[in-house]
């Protein structure tokens, strides 16, 4: 659903929530989760402690909203490629572009990926939610994939009946998809890699769709 089409109460609801992603990301980032209390986020975020469990149970659940955005970001990208492209050639552009670093606002939100995901490699609740995120954004990309390969009402053109969002070759294309920029980013956060160039996020990702799908396909 677009923000668009929210009430003005859910859309400070989101804001809300986004305000309390982004301090608890800040915090781990900078002490670690083990030295950052949920008392001490709500306090960054200029929250109260009871707002915060209002939307959080946990204070890892936190950056969830945050680690989102980019899984929305990308799959507005892959909607907005052109209809005719072929669906390797649309994933791979929509995520070069969802991966790319074209000002240093972008190069600090993944920065702070960076900074979670290593933060994660001691904390597996935080590790949970990342993992958890990346299902979501699967799950959510499975509807494009299936309009990319001409799936309509549950028919593919020259596969029969019965085939939609839940068919294997939609399933594993998001799957591949999703796989490609969890395990870029993964990589990516184990080195000291720019944001950009040779081993970047956007390097990465390309490379581990020609993998999954072939470099082909």
């Amino acid at each position: 659903m677009s923000t668009q089409a929210l009430t003005l109460t859910e859309r400070r609801k989101l804001a809300t929530q986004l305000e309390i992603a982004h301090a608890a990301a800040e915090l781990f980032v900078a002490r670690g989760t083990d030295g950052t209390t949920a008392e001490a986020i709500a306090r960054r975020a200029g929250v109260g402690l009871r707002t915060f469990y209002r939307y959080f149970r946990a204070k890892q659940d936190a950056v969830g909203p945050l680690l989102a955005v980019g899984g929305q970001r990308w799959r507005a990208l892959l909607a907005a490629t052109d209809p005719a492209a072929a669906l390797p050639d649309a994933l791979r552009a929509a995520v070069r572009e969802a991966l790319a670093a074209p000002d240093e606002a972008a190069a600090d939100g993944l920065r702070q990926t960076r900074g979670l995901l290593r933060a994660a490699t001691g904390d597996p609740a935080l590790r949970a939610v990342w993992y958890r995120v990346n299902q979501e954004s699967e799950e959510l990309l499975r509807p494009l994939v299936a309009e990319r390969v001409g799936v309509d009402a549950g028919v593919a053109a020259g596969q029969g009946a019965g085939v939609g969002t839940g068919s294997l070759q939609v399933r594993l294309a998001a799957a591949a998809a999703t796989a490609a920029i969890r395990i870029a980013l993964e990589t990516w956060s184990e080195t000291d890699a720019d944001v950009t160039g040779p081993g970047s996020p956007a390097d990465l990702a390309a490379r581990c769709l020609d993998r999954l799908m072939g470099p082909g396909s």
